[in-house]
């Protein structure tokens, strides 16, 4: 399984989704799963997906699903 393929992986089974919820813009807060119970679910879905352990101040900045790319970009995972 490739990367983006993980990543978006992580997205649908931590949110409950369809792919069709899952777009490029998606935000915290822009569905009802991603508060902040469903954002600490998709950080831990993404270090078990990804064998990495992100910093505090990188699980806040990941905001979207684009800024989540830089995070993980950041710990040797590119996201394409």
């Amino acid at each position: 399984m490739e990367n983006l393929e993980k990543y978006n992986q992580a997205f649908l089974e931590s949110f409950e989704i369809d792919q069709s919820a899952l777009k490029e813009n998606l935000a915290y807060n822009d569905i009802p799963e991603w508060d902040s119970i469903g954002h600490m679910g998709l950080i831990a879905a993404l270090e078990d997906a990804f064998d990495i352990a992100m910093e505090t101040d990188d699980i806040i900045d990941f905001s979207d699903f684009n800024k989540g790319k830089e995070v993980m970009a950041k710990y040797g995972v590119t996201i394409n």
